[in-house]
């Protein structure tokens, strides 16, 4: 797909400085910038590349001032951060080919799909499950019955999505995750064998969700396992049977959170961190990478580290005193 840059300043609502007929076909860093490609510009120690960049289009700042002379065609713009994000947007939205199906689906004949949804191929969709519009559904994804997806979703390959889940509005599952698989439910027989505990229930995300590849999202066995709006949840997670994650919450990835623990909004879990079941946690909370929660965190906004998991001012304290001792 090629583009001009007096078309991209158009999407921009920037000003071109230079050739407005320069033609870039993809993105690149600006150190590895080269004709075809377009680069941006926006941190200071990178200043150096702009005066070498072969690349053919460069988003700058408005208020950029040139040392020297600059080869590739500039777009001026507000934010060159913020506008590379809202034109990766807009390209991909472009690259988007729909389909109705091809012969190599699968899809039950009660399921209904809205307008302009895009299926890749070898996807089965179950009985009665719906789909909203414009969702893209990649190839070698799996949907059971009864399932409800929103519309502008995207699906990944190879995701699995199980009977009765439900997936609100532009939300994002990366490939192979799985949504709605039977939770960690055993009981203990009197012989010390294992009976396992049949999960009926579902899994709930709300919109606007980001859930990573190969991340797991149990079903319950009663009710519904939630993730809130706005919600991230990095690659390789697992998050248990009757676990709701509040609003805007982010976990970085082997995040594990165990069965019926309750996490309140706009929390953040560095990666490696874990959570016991049963437990709730206060709104705003931060979790350091490799620290576990073993309680109830009841005083909003705290920062906690370590294992199990206290204030990080306590436990930076804690660990000075362990190099000292550990000095003797």
């Amino acid at each position: 797909m090629k583009f001009t840059a007096k078309e991209l300043a158009d999407v921009l609502k920037g000003t071109v400085d230079g050739n407005p007929q320069a033609e870039a076909t993809t993105f690149a860093k600006i150190e590895h910038g080269k004709p075809g490609t377009l680069c941006f510009y926006a941190n200071p120690k990178y200043e150096k590349y702009v005066y070498s960049s072969k690349c053919s289009i460069l988003l700058v700042n408005n208020d950029f001032v040139p040392k020297a002379e600059v080869g590739p065609t500039m777009i001026r713009v507000e934010n060159a951060y913020e506008a590379l994000a809202e034109l990766l947007d807009y390209v991909s939205k472009i690259r988007r080919k729909y389909r109705r199906h091809r012969g190599r689906c699968r899809i039950a004949c009660s399921a209904r799909l809205g307008h302009k949804v895009w299926v890749g191929d070898y996807v089965t969709i179950g009985k009665k499950t719906t789909v909203g519009d414009r969702t893209r559904i990649c190839n070698n994804v799996t949907i059971g019955e009864n399932v409800k997806i929103g519309s502008d979703c995207i699906i990944y390959s190879g995701a699995s999505i199980f009977p009765g889940t439900v997936i609100g509005d532009r939300t994002i599952l990366h490939a192979g995750c799985v949504i709605g698989d039977d939770g960690f439910g055993n009981a203990r027989q009197p012989d010390g064998s294992w009976k396992k505990i049949e999960h009926l229930g579902n899994v709930i995300i709300g919109s606007d969700v980001e859930i990573g590849s190969n991340t797991t999202i149990d079903r319950a066995p009663m009710e519904s396992t939630v993730i809130g709006n706005g919600a991230r949840i990095d690659n390789l997670c697992l998050i248990a049977h009757n676990v709701q994650v509040g609003e805007n919450t982010a976990m970085a990835g082997m995040t594990g959170v165990a069965g019926s623990a309750i996490i309140g909004k706009n929390c953040i879990f560095g990666g490696q961190s874990g959570v016991v079941g049963h437990v709730k946690i206060a709104d705003n909370t931060t979790l350091t990478a490799c620290s576990g929660i073993i309680g109830n965190v009841r005083t909003e906004g705290q920062v906690l580290s370590g294992f199990p998991a206290i204030p990080h001012t306590t436990w930076l304290r804690a660990y000075a005193k362990f190099k000292e001792s550990g000095k003797e």
